[in-house]
């Protein structure tokens, strides 16, 4: 029987956000490699705080253009209502003075 050392995990490290918004501007400016070999962290870990950054800007953008798109809607249905009720006033007036 064979005694098996149980090797130690090394425990995760959590940045905090501006850490990771500060290491990808670094990354933009001296290289992805440099960057992670000057901060201590694998190259890979700053392309996926990369891309994750930028799926939640497109997705901030996208909410953004929704909610855009939803006022000019409530604009041009307010619009609408008041057209019909223009037009609701305006048929009652003449049907009334064409007896």
């Amino acid at each position: 029987m064979t005694n098996r050392k149980k090797s130690k995990k090394s425990e995760r490290n959590l940045y905090p956000n501006e850490f990771k918004v500060e290491a990808i501007k670094l990354a933009d400016k001296i290289g992805a490699t440099a960057a992670a070999e000057e901060l201590g962290i694998y190259t890979s870990q700053l392309y996926s705080w990369r891309s994750k950054i930028k799926r939640e800007e497109s997705t901030s953008d996208a909410e953004k253009r929704l909610l855009a798109e939803n006022a000019k809607l409530k604009r041009e249905l307010l619009e609408q209502k008041e057209e019909n009720l223009f037009l609701k006033k305006a048929s009652a007036y003449f049907a009334k003075n064409q007896k």
